[in-house]
């Protein structure tokens, strides 16, 4: 997975990123299959201010996983989480 530089991660636009928190940083890029991969991956080491926002950034994983046709587990974490 190639690694975003910062001017490539601010040219991101927030909804593809999986989470973005109260005080606006972004979590979880979720724009390519590579990074959706990742944060699937990364989705239970991430800190969420709620668990409202933890399910929310698990749908968004799992959406943009169908859309880059990434399979993810019935037991792995975001799809617990999404639920």
């Amino acid at each position: 997975m190639s690694e975003l530089s910062t001017a490539q991660r601010n040219k991101l636009k927030d909804d593809q990123f999986a989470y973005v928190d109260k005080q606006g940083q972004r979590h979880l890029p979720i724009h390519d299959e590579d990074h959706v991969r990742n944060a699937i991956q990364r989705f239970g080491r991430t800190d969420f201010e709620s668990a409202t926002a933890r399910q929310r950034a698990a749908r968004a994983i799992l959406s943009a996983a169908r859309e880059y046709n990434v399979d993810v587990a019935k037991d792995d974490d975001v799809s617990r989480a999404a639920h």
